[in-house]
């Protein structure tokens, strides 16, 4: 099947650097369906914990990235604040459809919670965070509780939960097959060849067909679908220049989950910020994001 260009990734992520973390250990296998399913984690260099836990999903437009590349730069911070950093690897589109990669999020989840003690992990604060299509995956990490169909318990740890108690998510998409009408409103409009609307758009590529022909699925692979009382708390940033994701997609979601729980959701826009922008990596940033971190997991302790 031919891919349009704009899509392929053929160019490698640079690695991030870890060669000063002086406890790690990486491709711990967290299921054995998939060569994919692995973890790398990552240990504050003191202390024997339990550590809270942030659990790293990395972007890439579901059919690249790895959990090893430098989009886990800014979450290593989290050394410094005594939070363990597990980075994971998923089935893309590229191997499987929707929703092996949301099923591998709550397999990895309930890995980290089966092995809490043997890795020094708290249990009972877990946050996933990400960007893109892995702001994607931490969204829906974060509703997909009590979801049979997004879960698949035959993926080993069927005992544990795959609940996370925070989520922080980055330029996110939310609502498919809003996408390009969204980018048009900002004046960012796609040539066609490039709309996420397309036959081989990221979008289609990992629900195996079409977007546009295909409406209840898309509806079931939208993290809005699920918002509803007794979710976790969610930090969601987006710029306001993105051209990729829309910033609406951010907006909606968390006006959907504000208007069912109002205290569980932080939204900001950063203004001029494109997508992957340098501004979310930005010192005060971060400490902000682990500041959000902080607050949600002790209140769930």
């Amino acid at each position: 099947m031919p891919r349009e260009p704009h899509y392929a990734m053929p160019f490698t992520i640079p690695d991030a650097r870890t060669d000063h973390i002086t406890r790690k250990m990486f491709d711990l296998p967290y299921a054995s369906l998939s060569p994919a399913q692995k973890v790398d984690i990552y240990w504050p260099t003191e202390g024997n914990g339990p550590f809270p836990v942030i659990l790293v999903i990395h972007g890439g437009a579901f059919m690249g990235g790895d959990k090893r590349d430098i989009q886990l730069t800014p979450m290593l911070e989290g050394l410094k604040r005594g939070y363990a950093v597990v980075s994971m690897n998923y089935r893309m589109s590229g191997e499987a459809i929707f929703p092996a990669l949301v099923q591998d999020v709550r397999a990895a989840i309930r890995w980290v919670r089966a092995n809490a003690e043997k890795f020094l992990f708290d249990p009972e604060r877990i946050a996933a965070w990400g960007g893109s299509a892995g702001g994607y995956l931490s969204l829906m990490a974060g509703v997909a509780a009590d979801i049979p169909e997004l879960d698949d318990l035959t993926l080993g740890n069927p005992d544990q939960s795959g609940h996370v108690q925070a989520v922080v998510a980055w330029f996110p998409p939310t609502d498919f097959l809003k996408m390009d009408e969204q980018l048009a409103e900002s004046g960012f409009s796609q040539p066609s060849e490039f709309a996420h609307s397309g036959e081989y758009s990221p979008e289609s590529l990992i629900l195996g067909q079409k977007i546009t022909e295909i409406p209840e699925l898309v509806r079931r692979a939208n993290p809005e679908t699920y918002i509803r009382p007794g979710l976790p708390p969610f930090f969601i940033q987006h710029g306001t220049a993105d051209d990729t994701v829309p910033y609406q997609q951010s907006q909606n979601f968390a006006e959907k989950l504000r208007a069912m729980a109002p205290q569980r959701v932080t939204y900001e826009l950063l203004p001029n910020a494109r997508h992957a922008d340098a501004a979310f990596e930005a010192p005060q940033n971060i400490q902000k994001v682990l500041d959000f971190l902080d607050r949600s997991l002790r209140a769930s302790h």
